[in-house]
């Protein structure tokens, strides 16, 4: 009996996966275990491994289509077993894979309307909730010859990054995004195709039948009249199109800039080459005046950043308490587990701290709290720790959950291992969420004293600051020079009061100044 293998619910938040590349072919022999295809959510990709063993008699969705979690995608048997019963709803339309393939659809059928042998290349769906994505970097250029499943550009969401691949043969003949542009899904971002088809009714936004019937009466006079156009003066000019113009002998500025705001995009220069603008244009021109500043538009992951901030600021009643302990103990004991060397030796100041917290939390419950609307909140019985990451694409806030229940050596593992695929792009969409309460340590930095913003839908922060020599009075009247540490606690007042708030931190200062006390407990 043919066996199916299920798209993966590949994390709990998941409804469906786009998939990537398919390893095996219809008719290979499949061993379970075996890599099928791989497939990627909105925050990272993966590879789907065989769940059964035989031959693989067919797959129901191609590569770039978005398949619900859950369904089947391809059935495994014996050859020439019947498998249509395991086709998923609206597998069984399989043969009419113009309406299901995304990439290769679209393209096919926009050639059809302006009469151009070129196909567009879209900008992918990276996810059932990701409605566009920001350009990362172009891996080919205009005139490159391409073929099918070669890495385009890169592109990102707001939490991770991916490469698109060509789903299109024959020269890169036109680039309607520049790197850094915002690109809805599924619109079409490039053309590709034999040399000299038309593009412009690929182009988003272009009215096809227009087009054609335009360039068939017009076209041939404004070859001949085509005017060379100078672009206002201080336009600015893409470094990829200053590349282009230096290498031609031309002069950028007089292109016509059609990039965002006016300017001179690497296609414009292109056009000015192909008009047959004379190199000595370039010499006679006057210099191109450099910009005082660059314009630069915020990643997806920095857009998912202000929004949650801006939503947490506007939302709640929020307000900030700082508070220092003496560090002499965790200081100390940090020097003895660097000594005992091993995997000890790896545990930080930060790994102790989170320690403390995910043991003060119990005691106090509406801190480690969700809020559901302004009349109920959520306590959770165990700590589900949010850790505050830096990664190059910016803040990332990874869940160590059941934190009370590890022990510290475990937590300090678990960071490590979070943090590193936060920065690799390469984490879960579950690990991401269901945090109780948030920790974000810029002690390292040097910071004494800030106003972390709560994590929302949580009621609390706890920010860590750097280590400051203090000086007080000793039992015996002497000056005493100690290190002191600060806790920047933010609370959610609609859950917590003043009071509350600072009884956790007197407690959790308490558990630090006796943190061998707290282990043993």
């Amino acid at each position: 009996m043919a066996n199916a293998v299920i798209m993966p619910k590949a994390g709990i938040t998941v409804e469906s996966c786009i998939i990537g590349e398919w390893v095996k072919k219809v008719g290979d022999q499949i061993k379970i275990g075996d890599v099928l295809f791989t497939y990627e959510t909105d925050k990272a990709s993966f590879e789907c491994e065989s769940t059964a063993e035989g031959e693989l008699l067919e797959i129901f969705y191609e590569e770039g289509d978005e398949v619900p979690c859950l369904l089947n995608v391809c059935a495994i048997g014996t050859k020439g077993e019947d498998c249509s019963a395991l086709r998923g709803a609206g597998a069984a339309d399989a043969e009419a894979a113009p309406a299901a393939a995304p990439a290769a659809a679209a393209a096919p059928a926009a050639a059809v309307a302006c009469n151009t042998k070129a196909q567009a290349v879209i900008m992918p769906k990276a996810g059932i909730t990701v409605e566009s994505c920001i350009i990362g970097e172009w891996l080919k250029q205009v005139g490159d010859q391409v073929k099918i499943g070669d890495v385009l550009f890169t592109y990102e969401t707001d939490k991770a990054s991916f490469e698109c691949e060509s789903t299109a043969e024959g020269e890169l003949l036109a680039i309607f995004f520049e790197e850094g542009d915002e690109v809805p899904c599924m619109e079409n971002v490039c053309a590709v195709g034999p040399k000299g088809e038309p593009t412009d009714c690929l182009k988003p936004g272009a009215a096809p039948a227009v087009v054609e019937a335009v360039a068939e009466v017009a076209a041939p006079a404004a070859v001949e009249a085509a005017p060379v156009v100078t672009a206002k003066d201080g336009a600015p000019v893409s470094p990829r199109a200053a590349k282009l113009a230096k290498a031609a002998g031309v002069d950028a500025t007089l292109a016509v800039g059609t990039g965002p705001n006016g300017r001179i995009i690497e296609r414009d220069v292109q056009k000015l080459i192909e008009q047959g603008v004379p190199a000595k244009a370039a010499a006679a021109a006057a210099p191109v005046v450099e910009n005082e500043y660059e314009d630069v538009k915020f990643s997806g992951i920095r857009r998912a950043i202000s929004k949650s901030m801006t939503t947490s600021l506007s939302t709640m009643a929020q307000l900030t308490h700082t508070v220092s302990f003496d560090a002499t103990a965790i200081l100390n004991y940090r020097k003895a587990l660097k000594a005992a060397g091993g995997d000890y030796a790896g545990i930080t100041l930060g790994d102790i701290i989170l320690y403390a917290v995910s043991r003060t939390l119990l005691n106090h419950p509406d801190l480690n709290a969700n809020m559901l609307d302004d009349n109920s909140i959520r306590l959770f019985k165990h700590v589900n720790l949010g850790v505050a990451v830096d990664t190059p694409r910016g803040l990332m806030v990874p869940t160590i959950r059941n934190a009370d229940q590890l022990s510290l050596l475990e937590i300090s593992k678990a960071v490590k291992e979070l943090a590193g695929e936060c920065r690799d792009g390469a984490i879960s969409p579950d690990k991401l969420s269901g945090g109780s309460f948030t920790v974000s340590n810029l002690g390292s930095m040097g910071v004494e004293s800030f106003t972390p913003v709560i994590n929302p839908p949580q009621t609390g922060i706890l920010g860590v600051c750097g280590t400051v020599d203090r000086v007080r009075k000793g039992a015996d009247g002497s000056i005493q020079i100690y290190p002191a540490m600060g806790l920047s606690l933010t609370y959610d007042h609609r859950a917590v009061d003043g009071t509350p708030a600072a009884r956790f931190q007197k407690e959790l200062c308490q558990n630090l100044e006796n943190f061998t006390t707290l282990l043993a407990k």
